[in-house]
This record gives C-alpha cells, structure tokens and sequence, in this order.
C-alpha cells in the first residue's frame, strides 16, 4: 500500500516514517505538515492508506478526512480519546492514540491491509467480476459507493469528474482523470481522449473517430487514437 502521513508535528511524522520502514506491507511515500499541502498532493497523487492527526491548526484532521474525494483508507493518529467515536463514524480503519508502540501501530496496519486487499479482490477477475467490484467517492459530504459495471464513461472538468452511470444522474467529483484512471481496472476502462475515460464493455459503436455509447457520442484524441484501436480490435 501506498500511504502518506499528515502531522503538524514533525517529530510524530518522524515516528511514523521509522515504523512503516519496519512494516513490507506498507510504503511512506510523503509527510505532511499542513492539510492544504496533502490535499494538493492528493489531487494527482492517489494513494491508498492516510495516517492523519485530528487536532490541526487550521483544519481538524476529522474534516479533512471528510473532504478527500478519493477512495483511500485513513488511520487517525492522535493524542485526543474523545473523537474516536466520530473516527468510525467516518469509517476510519483504525484510531490510534499516542505514544502508541510499534505492535499497536502494526496491528491497525494489518486492518488496513486487509480491508484494502478485499476492495481489490476482484479487479483481476473477468469482466463479469465488475458486478461486485465497486469504488467510494466523496461527493458533497457523502461517501458514494459505485459499482465499476455501472460506469459508462468519466468526463474531465479541470479539477472535476463527471461520471455517467447505467442510472440516474452522473455524480460530480473531485478528482483528475489521472487519479482515477489509477483506479481503475486497465482491462476494462481506457482512456480516449484528454477529456474521456469510457469503459470498454460499454462501447456500443464506432463512428468517424467517435465512440457511441447510449446517446453520447465520446471523441476520440489524436495521441489516445493507436492505442486504442489496438486494444479495440483485440
């Protein structure tokens, strides 16, 4: 797993770097002191686990928590007993009160590992396994779960998404096409265009360089156009 750390106090980030450094299941790959930093970084890098702090100066690691649109499990670090209820209210994987020791830290990261494991079981599994494959984004102040087999197609909006479901209407979120093509299954979605990922199984015809899906019709790019057809015509 990739994760960051998030901590306005340095040497609490420096604990946390010496434990994952100990752990094979888990890789460091940034600290952070400041929340609008991490958020940033999150924009166009995903990762999958945050070890955050609750009491921050600015913004509480709580809401921040709230605001990441990307599916990436959290564990809180802090030295505040009284938000843990809240914590797993936001479906936190675990809470963990300082000075933890390095078996306590160990221990939330299995949880972490293992949770992570079964929302990627399926990913490697023919297409059908999409039915029980599925994604959560922040959307508002909601986690959204939604099934990778409702997915049509995902239009880019700056720093938004738009993505099209079988039903209902599309949900907006915050997020690059970068980050979530990352999240995706590369058998299945490809993207095709600066502005479009489209899911392969949905893709009912191919007209003069566009693709039809439903009523849309979806361009393809110039620079996404060979790898496309080479991966249509397989």
């Amino acid at each position: 797993m990739k994760a960051i750390a998030l901590d306005d106090e340095r040497p609490a980030l420096d604990v946390i770097d010496a434990f994952c450094n100990r752990i094979d299941s888990v890789e460091l790959v940034k600290t952070f002191t400041r929340t609008g930093e991490a958020r940033l970084y999150l924009e166009s890098k995903p990762v999958d686990l945050i070890f955050l702090d609750i009491n921050m100066p600015k913004e509480s690691g709580l809401t921040f928590s709230r605001s990441i649109t990307q599916q990436t499990l959290v564990i809180f670090t802090t030295a505040y007993s009284e938000f843990a209820v809240e914590s797993y209210e936001i479906e936190a994987v675990d809470y963990l009160l300082k000075p933890f020791t390095f078996e306590r830290f160990k221990q939330a990261v299995q949880r972490a590992q293992a949770r992570w494991q079964a929302l990627r079981q399926t990913s490697g599994n023919p297409l059908e396994g999409l039915e029980q494959t599925y994604l959560y984004f922040r959307v508002d102040f909601n986690l959204v779960k939604v099934t990778l087999a409702d997915i049509l197609f995902i239009e880019g909006l700056d720093n938004y998404l738009k993505i099209h479901l079988k039903e209902g209407e599309p949900l907006v979120v915050r997020l690059t096409l970068k980050a979530m093509l990352d999240k995706l299954p590369a058998r299945h979605f490809i993207r095709v265009h600066r502005s479009f990922i489209v899911a392969i199984d949905k893709i009912q015809a191919l007209r003069n360089r566009m693709i039809l899906i439903g009523q849309e019709e979806i361009p393809i790019g110039n620079s996404y156009e060979k790898d496309f057809f080479s991966l249509f015509r397989r």
